[in-house]
């Protein structure tokens, strides 16, 4: 894991399902090779973690698994 000022973000982003009303969401960022910054969108000068792409796309793709077999 990485910190923000490891890191040069070029732009962020919100998740299309995130509440628009300010609610709990986390922005991913973009342009940091091989690694995929997350930050809490209440507090953009806040921390930043950096996680391996490779990890980052295995969450993703289990948490989208998950939404195809809801329990």
């Amino acid at each position: 894991m990485h910190t923000g000022q490891e890191m040069s973000i070029r732009a962020w982003r919100k998740s299309s399902h995130s509440n628009m009303n300010g609610g709990e969401c986390v922005e991913v960022g973009e342009g940091v090779p091989g690694l995929v910054p997350v930050r809490d969108s209440k507090t953009p000068h806040g921390p930043t973690l950096g996680f391996p792409r490779a990890a980052w796309i295995s969450f993703v793709t289990t948490l989208k698994s998950a939404d195809d077999h809801p329990r």
